[in-house]
């Protein structure tokens, strides 16, 4: 019976493994985290044991493989990463390798991110940001608040995490307006009201009152959201990032807040994580902060590795697998 070779990169629990290795006899199973974790140290005493286990390694399943890993895992076919985005890891090797890359988009990130994005929203209209200094200066002063209800709030990236955000906006009764980049003209799909082309980006800014950037990162998005793009967002609007960071000029932005360009950002990725302590990010009182925590649920490992598990089926039985990364493209 041919073995078939699985690393896995990061700690699972028992149930996790279970659901891996009851798919098949043929599969042998091993946990090389411990080796990762120390090479993520620059401890590379154990390199040698680490190279002997990824040169019979078939598949790679974890937040992302080693470094060089095209060169020390000559018989890899397939890495399964257990995070949505893969630019990490994503190297010119791998690239042009004939290697498969599988991510973790869909369903397992979505709602918990979506569920962010309109708790950030919901905290700039009812203004909790100004409820919390006042609780801690100990002052009683009364204010006026908005609504979310048709308020327009514009999605950039209208994948999984998007669609989410689109379907909770509904529910709240606002007016959704869409960009992706498969869109050429301006059209419809379910709870977007116009689905507008990437060349129409600029309209969906000025039209929104909430810009919700839900976009992988790659060359063509790197630093897409700039000085241009935010003036010429509406004074009372409101950046939302759940993508990656580097999407945004984040000085550009910092400008923005500082000089009232935009009514406030509500940041879950940033250009450096952890973000520095010397940013001025962190003084904004028009500025909601969290750290890159928006896709982070408890026991996210056993949905991981469901749709691990289920890709696994598939690629033992020669089926085409599900979340193929267009690795040119970078999602």
């Amino acid at each position: 019976m041919e073995v078939v070779e699985v690393l896995v990169t990061s700690s699972l629990e028992e149930e996790c493994i279970q659901q891996i290795t009851t798919i098949s006899p043929k599969i042998n199973l091993r946990d090389v985290s411990d080796f990762v974790n120390a090479e993520e140290r620059e401890d590379f005493s154990s390199r040698e044991q680490f190279d002997a286990h990824l040169a019979e390694a078939e598949i790679i399943y974890g937040p992302g493989p080693p470094k060089d890993v095209i060169a020390r895992a000559p018989k890899l076919k397939w890495i399964q990463s257990t995070s949505a985005g893969v630019e990490d890891f994503l190297d010119s090797d791998i690239i042009e390798s004939s290697v498969i890359v599988t991510n973790a988009s869909g369903g397992i990130y979505a709602i918990s991110i979506a569920e962010c994005v309109l708790e950030m929203m919901l905290m700039f209209v009812k203004k909790m940001p100004l409820c919390f200094q006042l609780k801690q200066e100990r002052q009683w002063k009364t204010f006026s608040l908005t609504v979310l209800h048709s308020k327009t709030v514009g999605i950039v990236g209208l994948g999984s995490i998007g669609r989410q955000v689109a379907r909770l906006s509904k529910v709240f009764g606002m007016r959704v307006l869409a960009t992706r980049r498969s869109t050429r003209s301006a059209t419809r799909t379910r709870n977007v009201d116009i689905l507008f082309s990437k060349d129409q980006l600029p309209q969906l800014f000025s039209d929104s009152d909430f810009v919700v950037l839900a976009l992988p990162l790659t060359p063509e998005t790197n630093n897409l959201i700039g000085e241009e793009k935010l003036l010429t967002m509406k004074p009372t609007a409101y950046l939302i990032n759940i993508g990656r960071g580097n999407i945004v000029d984040e000085a550009a932005l910092t400008r923005a807040l500082e000089e009232n360009w935009i009514a406030g950002a509500g940041l879950d990725v940033f250009v450096t994580e952890p973000l520095p302590v010397e940013s001025r990010l962190w003084e904004l009182p028009n500025v909601i902060l969290s750290p890159h925590v928006a896709g982070e649920i408890e026991d996210y490992d056993l949905p991981a590795t469901r749709l691990f598990a289920d890709n696994l089926r598939r690629y033992l039985s020669g089926k085409r697998l599900r979340n193929v990364v267009d690795k040119k493209k970078g999602y």
